[in-house]
């Protein structure tokens, strides 16, 4: 056996123990032996400007299980609302993954990125949560792929010992930034980490524009920690402009999302574990709507 064989069975001996963990964490493994899927919200998507109790309450209240959650808070509050509502704070967006990307072409910008990530993992421990969402990079006109691959894997490296001691998983999400554009490259990029504090937030309706998201889940497997649950139609897309095909609701895009094949691939990889909507949310009327759609698209999970 040569020492790289040895190396990687270290490392997968290490990945099963971290899993050992993260069943119960990100969800990527079953919870129970039935498969199920936990609806969840993303904390913007409740509207209005009341106070995080009374916001938590309305998710509740629509039928989601859980809030994700996207942007900077108090956690005394948000812990105390989470316990007087029921629910569950089950994980952190990263609040400048957009604003400071990893891949920028100025040091500091990228420092300044590596910091919001580990705040990220500081507040995703804090609430009790179990994942932080990460846009790895973005690939621009002034930054190259290459450039986008090689730095953000660095700065991501240098976030991985507080994940690993805080046992949060960092989780790449597939969207429109240029980057990542087929799913052997984004099973490959999180393999070269070899680390199991890294993985997935598989968004089903962003790779809708460029491939099916069932060969997407079936290629990434186990990597898949959590899902983004939207739709998106290819025939608005075409009619009315790119991003206007994200104005179709889950489960009623046509060419968009094809449920069924989502769901036996989830079913093929064994996903038990969040399903977090993100799509334009509103009132309480408008959250019971989505929650209704993700159950219309979700009939028949773990049966």
């Amino acid at each position: 056996m040569n020492a790289w064989s040895l190396d990687r069975r270290q490392f997968l001996q290490a990945a099963l123990a971290a899993t050992a963990v993260a069943t119960t964490r990100t969800g990527s493994a079953k919870e129970t032996e039935k498969l199920r899927l936990r609806k969840a919200v993303k904390y913007s998507m409740i509207g209005g400007n009341a106070p995080i109790l009374e916001k938590f309450q309305i998710a509740k209240e629509a039928g989601f299980e859980g809030v994700d959650m996207n942007t900077p808070a108090d956690h005394d509050e948000v812990n105390a609302a989470a316990k007087a509502s029921g629910l569950i704070v089950h994980g952190v967006v990263d609040y400048d993954h957009w604003r400071l990307p990893l891949s920028d072409n100025d040091p500091k910008v990228r420092e300044q990125g590596l910091q919001g990530l580990l705040t990220a993992l500081r507040d995703c421990k804090a609430y009790g949560g179990t994942s932080v969402l990460l846009v790895p990079a973005v690939v621009n006109k002034s930054v190259s792929y290459a450039d986008a691959y090689t730095r953000s894997q660095a700065e991501i490296r240098k976030a991985l010992p507080l994940a690993a001691e805080l046992q949060i998983p960092i989780l790449f999400e597939n969207v429109w930034n240029n980057f990542l554009l087929s799913p052997l490259e984004t099973a490959r990029y999180i393999d070269e980490f070899e680390s199991p504090w890294v993985g997935c937030y598989f968004d089903v309706g962003n790779v809708v524009r460029y491939g099916w998201p069932e060969h997407w889940i079936h290629t990434l497997g186990k990597r898949i920690g959590k899902l983004d649950i939207k739709e998106y139609s290819r025939k608005i897309a075409n009619d009315e402009g790119v991003g206007k095909g994200f104005r179709a609701e889950i489960g009623h895009g046509d060419d968009g999302c094809d449920w069924p094949a989502v769901l036996a691939a989830l079913k093929d990889i064994g996903y038990s574990g969040w399903a977090t909507a993100e799509v334009g949310g509103g009132d309480l009327a408008r959250l019971k709507q989505i929650s209704q759609l993700m159950d219309a698209a979700f009939e028949g999970y773990g049966s």
